[in-house]
């Protein structure tokens, strides 16, 4: 079967997506084991005692589900559990799978231990996740085949794999398959000091000379993301390029992210659009996502996907039943005056 993903997301979300499984630059960057990954501390921690007795145990990984913003290693770490664990591993997307058949070809053509990444598994259909849940917990399959009173039950055995599946929506993943994950893990954002680290890593990888100041620098821009920090590398190393600079200098960086108009802070042209208008034309809030989605001409899915988490995470933005707003830190981030009547409401 072929594994195609079939993208029903707006076009900035699929890019995020797709762009570094297209892309060998990307594909070389990530890190093939557990201790070349820098960051997430707590998660490596578990799964290094959960592989390790799962080999001593010459048993298949438990199910993992992995979960949190784009761009923060959800795939590598997949792909890493497969390399850790000796095995082989089948992506696919729960777009893809578009009926129970295909679900059962790629099953029944998995090797023992094989692992099975399925991301946006939240998207997966309510009638192949009930064929999913006894092959999670039982290895079999119960496929019907057939239709009307001809129709017929056929049970098949497969070999034990792990399912590793990942999504930016822990809360639509339902209940009943979140429940037959063994292991659920977050990924949170990085800290600076962190992503310095995988800049330095990364530019390494590249043959990017980098001088110290320059690396800070990226990594304060990168939206505390690893994807986004290797995509600002690639930028500073061709702006390097055309300016004849054998290493990348502070200044070559702060060139180039003002070529890309982005600030200190890693928020671009959208962020901050979305903050003044949150300011400006509703007082600071609330205002509904839609009605931001209609003015910033975005999805509702790339703002509260791509957009809101990073927002959310340093600060600037508040999610209230009511919708957006801004927060203190946005006024004085914009240079506004903080209303009156808004002055004990927000932070």
């Amino acid at each position: 079967m072929a594994l195609k993903r079939v993208s029903r997301l707006s076009p900035v979300l699929e890019t995020i997506a797709k762009k570094d499984e297209m892309d060998p630059v990307e594909q070389n960057l990530r890190p093939k084991i557990l201790s070349e990954y820098i960051g997430q501390s707590k998660i490596k921690e578990h799964l290094l005692i959960h592989i390790e007795a799962a080999r001593r145990r010459s048993e298949p990984l438990g199910h993992t589900l992995l979960h949190g913003p784009p761009g923060l290693g959800k795939t590598t770490l997949a792909h890493i559990i497969a390399q850790e664990m000796n095995a082989q591993v089948r992506v696919t997307s729960g777009p893809a799978i578009e009926k129970p058949g295909d679900l059962a070809s790629l099953l029944t053509n998995l090797s023992q231990g094989d692992v099975l990444f399925i991301d946006e598994i939240h998207r997966m259909r309510p009638a192949i996740e009930e064929v999913l849940y006894g092959a999670m917990e039982d290895f079999i399959l119960d496929i019907m085949i057939g239709k009307g009173p001809t129709a017929r039950s056929v049970r098949l055995n497969i070999k034990p794999f792990t399912l590793v599946g990942a999504t930016t929506k822990a809360g639509s993943v339902s209940a009943p398959l979140r429940d037959r994950f063994l292991h659920n893990f977050k990924l949170g954002f990085y800290d600076k000091p962190e992503m310095q680290k995988i800049i330095e890593r990364s530019a390494g990888i590249l043959g990017v000379q980098m001088e110290g100041l320059a690396s800070h620098r990226i990594a304060s821009a990168s939206r505390a993301t690893p994807r986004i920090g290797n995509r600002l590398i690639r930028a500073v190393r061709d702006f390097s390029i055309i300016r004849d600079e054998p290493a990348v200098t502070l200044a070559c960086v702060e060139k180039t992210l003002s070529s890309l108009d982005i600030d200190d802070e890693g928020l671009d042209a959208t962020d901050r659009m979305l903050l003044t208008t949150i300011v400006d034309a509703f007082g600071g809030g609330p205002v509904g996502l839609s009605t931001l989605a209609a003015i910033l001409a975005e999805e509702d899915e790339t703002i509260e996907d791509v957009y809101e988490p990073y927002l959310m995470q340093q600060g600037f933005l508040q999610r209230t039943p009511k919708g957006r707003m801004a927060t203190r830190k946005t006024y004085e981030r914009l240079g506004r005056e903080l209303p009156p009547q808004a002055q004990q409401s927000l932070l």
